[in-house]
């Protein structure tokens, strides 16, 4: 991407997201409306990356904003969570989110092909659990795994306290029959 073209759309992001309701704003939404306004696919990955380090760096501006005794209205729905974000930011060390090819947040590597990402797909954010494989040195994701939505994914992680407690029984049952 030229640095124009750079200069051309973080100045369109930023004018519209000045403008926004953050409580009704995406990513998406941000994205489209730049697409639209300068006629260009912000879709590609490298693209799509580009928009959300911008939409990352105001809304973190509109923090320290907020932190400084300014007033944030809100924040966009994708933005995650102040824990989260430093429990990612220990992970990496260096504070660096860590994004794939497509410009999809990853959240965890699980193993060596499968990770768990969040990513925007037509309006939605989606929780992907998912393997992947190598084709030409490129890390793509395969058939085998699943994306919930936002509802599903709050839904299934108030069931993990369950699911481990029946993991430890489950465990310690198996324990008690090898002995």
């Amino acid at each position: 991407m030229e640095a124009e073209e750079q200069r051309r759309i973080e100045e369109a992001v930023l004018e519209i997201l000045k403008g926004a309701d953050m409580e009704e704003s995406t990513e998406y939404k941000i994205r489209s409306a730049a697409a639209e306004r300068l006629g260009l696919d912000l879709s590609l990955p490298d693209r799509k990356r580009f928009v959300r380090k911008i939409v990352e760096t105001f809304l973190l501006s509109r923090k320290e904003d907020d932190d400084d005794g300014g007033k944030v209205v809100g924040e966009a729905k994708e933005e995650p969570e102040e824990e989260e974000e430093e429990e990612e930011e220990d992970k990496r060390g260096d504070g660096e989110r860590e994004y794939d090819q497509d410009g999809n947040l990853i959240i965890c590597r699980l193993s060596k092909k499968r990770k768990v990402t969040i990513q925007d797909f037509k309006g939605k954010t989606l929780v992907s659990i998912r393997e992947y494989y190598d084709k030409n040195g490129k890390e793509l994701p395969s058939t085998k795994g699943m994306s919930l939505t936002a509802e599903q994914w709050m839904t299934f992680s108030k069931a993990v306290p369950a699911v481990e407690e029946a993991i430890k029984k489950l465990e310690s049952e198996m324990g008690r029959r090898s002995n």
